[in-house]
């Protein structure tokens, strides 16, 4: 999907998951592409050297290295697969002349990345290092990921590398290099004190927290969410997608909640829809409800009461297709039709923002 939207000319030769329902997604896509549904690690030598590849383009399993989990590293067995091919790669017939590598925040710190650009180094590659958030190309979703760009020798990248990992693109490659790289860490949560201003400062969050999210809001070099949409129409199935009364008064006060003139929303993970804590923004489709205006003094009310004030937002969960628009998907991706909603979220969530492959794609082989 980032090789058709980069516009750089190219045949995927071969697709390699183990994930059943991302491939069937993959197949009801790209019919033509061959697939391999096996691991990285059931391929041989030969049979790398049989696909005659110019680029990999890789995203390891990132549990051994999320700042959440238990941080295994080269110990998990999931990061197996990533290893095998760094031992593969110096022994192919040809050296790839391009590599790109995704993996989340975290990933800059392990003993993999090392093994990484130690194998990089011997195989004298030219390479650079970053992490970039899609904010930078003026996409209001938080999705601060690691990058890693490579070129094969006699060639290099064509710009200046550096041994520091970027924080966004190169500058003469981003259209505002001012633009906020936004972290999943400052995915903030909300509470009930209120200030004589009318913001809601939410709960565990902090006065910077709530400065920040205004600054977002007012990035004008980043599109406002209402661009991402799906149209509601009434009598649509939108309905589907509202907050459950249950999950309403239960967490109310942890969503980070946006509107369509927002300029932000946080990152969406793979528990979207099911979990809502930490896992995406919600957002509000009633146009003509201050949110201030309901949150204000919500701790006192009864349960029924709180129940109508909350209800006034029609807070609902973004559409997978939303979610697809700010990650970057055409609109000729679609899923198929067996694939249910809570499917789709986990496939999103595990998914990279194909913009920000794209313009790297654009910018490795430049």
């Amino acid at each position: 999907m980032s090789s058709l939207e980069s516009s750089v000319p190219a045949e995927v030769v071969a697709a390699v998951d183990v994930n059943t329902t991302a491939n069937e997604i993959y197949k009801h896509n790209f019919p033509n592409t061959l697939l391999l549904p096996k691991t990285i690690e059931g391929m041989t030598l030969n049979d790398f050297n049989k696909l005659d590849f110019d680029m990999i383009l890789m995203s390891p399993p990132c549990q051994p290295f999320t700042r959440i989990g238990l941080q295994g590293d080269v110990s998990d067995p999931r990061t197996k697969s990533f290893l095998y091919i760094l031992t593969l790669l110096p022994r192919l017939n040809k050296l790839p002349s391009f590599i790109l590598l995704e993996n989340v925040k975290g990933f800059e710190t392990s003993s993999a990345r090392d093994t990484l650009i130690k194998t990089l180094k011997e195989c004298d590659y030219s390479f650079q290092e970053f992490m970039i958030s899609p904010t930078c190309l003026g996409i209001p979703n938080s999705r601060l990921r690691y990058f890693l760009i490579a070129k094969a020798p006699p060639g290099s990248l064509s710009f200046q590398t550096t041994s520091e990992i970027l924080q966004g693109f190169p500058k003469a490659d981003c259209s505002d290099s001012d633009r906020a790289i936004i972290s999943d860490s400052q995915c903030s949560v909300h509470s009930s004190e209120t200030r004589d201003n009318k913001d809601v400062l939410y709960k565990l969050e902090t006065l910077q927290d709530l400065e920040r999210k205004k600054s977002q809001n007012s990035e004008e070099s980043v599109r406002r969410l209402q661009d991402f949409l799906e149209e509601e129409v009434q009598g649509s199935d939108m309905e589907r997608y509202l907050l459950p009364s249950k999950t309403l008064l239960r967490y109310a006060l942890l969503m980070d909640i946006v509107n369509p003139n927002c300029r932000r929303s946080v990152c969406f993970t793979k528990g979207y829809g099911h979990y809502v804590e930490g896992t995406g923004s919600v957002l509000q489709s009633s146009k003509d409800v201050e949110l201030e205006s309901v949150f204000k003094s919500l701790e006192v009310l009864s349960e029924e009461d709180k129940l109508k004030q909350l209800s006034r937002l029609r807070l609902r969960y973004f559409t997978p297709r939303e979610i697809a628009n700010l990650m970057g998907f055409p609109s000729c991706f679609t899923f198929p039709p067996n694939i249910s909603i809570k499917q789709q979220y986990r496939v999103l969530g595990n998914s990279l923002n194909v913009c920000v492959v794209a313009k790297l794609i654009s910018l490795m082989v430049s």
